[in-house]
């Protein structure tokens, strides 16, 4: 058990070590692609937006912290969709699955499309179009595995194919995270996260449509086939560093017959603030600070505040408000059914002022 800790440990400092690394700089912003790993399109955790490192569990836990996936019991199921800038055509597909293997491991996948809707085609001699349109197609798979090494300290890590493409230009790449979950304290109410994401392969945009025929210098009657070059682009690396501690406001009427089973019977109402940074590589680094009500684990609701630096002038590099909010309703389906559970999220927006919408639906046993 203290060899555990011991690493647990040591992964901490030497996540902390690295955060110069990682560390945000203005002079890189908008050189990463592969964007939409950025994007997080579960209702959950875009209700705070990202803030729960920490204490994230389930199939949010995917594109978030992937250590939270350890806390599925045995299986999960879950389908979201997000409406980003509502009226643009613009909205984001995901799938979520985790299955319990063994008696500690868990393992998930998270499948997510990226929806443009169609896409006028233009060219030289039609800048007007009317020679058709195209639909770009932005595929997510991930993979995962997290593991509880015991009642306090959990970790996973997990791998995402990223495939970007239209009809005749393609991009391919695959991308690594890994993270961790510490809790503690009476009821396990205080709990500590880093997760670090997106280390991956560079990629490079290339097919025919990099390719045109042009007059040969020497000679106009013949032409020549040739081919634009492109420059490769790295991933957009993230760390990430979040705490968060569980208030139970009726702590004090819990029955002392129960006391002695203070880690399985809660009170009825918790309220749980936290707190999240995160060091971006070609991105301003965020600072937030949020907080989660819930009544008997039947109903939540949430709200944070994500800060970056020029967030709400001229200057900003982000379409939010940095404000967020969210609820859940989770009920179980007869006594031993399964728990269903229904998220909902909205992140204002600026220029324009449309917002982003996420709804979420999961099934838990």
């Amino acid at each position: 058990m203290k060899r555990i800790y011991k690493t647990a440990a040591l992964g901490i400092v030497a996540a902390s070590m690295s955060i110069n690394a990682f560390a945000g700089n203005k002079d890189r912003t908008g050189q990463a692609g592969a964007a939409e790993l950025m994007i997080n399109p579960w209702g959950q955790s875009t209700g705070v937006f990202g803030l729960n490192t920490s204490h994230v569990k389930g199939v949010d836990a995917l594109k978030t912290n992937i250590a939270g996936l350890a806390f599925v019991n045995k299986t999960e199921v879950g389908a979201s969709y997000t409406a980003l800038l509502r009226g643009s055509n613009i909205g984001v597909n995901n799938l979520g699955f985790a299955q319990r293997v063994g008696g500690s491991g868990v393992m998930g996948i998270n499948v997510m499309a990226m929806n443009y809707g169609e896409i006028t085609i233009t060219n030289y001699d039609n800048p007007e179009g009317q020679i058709g349109s195209y639909r770009p197609q932005f595929f997510n798979f991930q993979l995962g595995y997290a593991q509880s090494f015991s009642d306090k300290i959990h970790a996973g890590v997990a791998a995402t194919f990223v495939s970007q493409q239209i009809s005749n230009i393609r991009a391919n790449g695959a991308a690594f995270e890994a993270g961790i979950q510490y809790v503690t304290g009476k009821r396990n109410n205080f709990h500590f996260g880093i997760t670090l994401r997106n280390i991956g392969t560079n990629m490079r945009f290339g097919g025919n449509g990099f390719s045109g025929e042009n007059n040969a210098q020497e000679n106009e009657n013949y032409t020549i086939n040739t081919l634009t070059p492109t420059e490769k682009f790295e991933m957009p690396t993230y760390l990430n560093f979040g705490a968060s501690y569980d208030f139970y406001l009726d702590e004090n009427n819990v029955a002392p017959s129960e006391e002695q089973q203070a880690e399985t019977v809660k009170p009825k109402h918790r309220a749980t603030v936290m707190v999240n940074f995160t060091s971006n590589s070609f991105y301003s680094d965020f600072l937030g600070i949020g907080a989660e009500y819930s009544f008997k684990e039947m109903f939540m609701l949430r709200a944070a505040y994500r800060y970056e630096n020029g967030i709400g002038t001229v200057n900003s590099t982000t379409m939010y408000t940095g404000l967020a909010a969210g609820a859940t309703i989770q009920q179980r389906l007869g006594e031993n059914g399964p728990m269903l559970a229904i998220d909902y999220s909205f992140r204002p927006t600026q220029r324009p002022s449309t917002g982003a919408h996420v709804f979420s639906l999961r099934f838990m046993r």
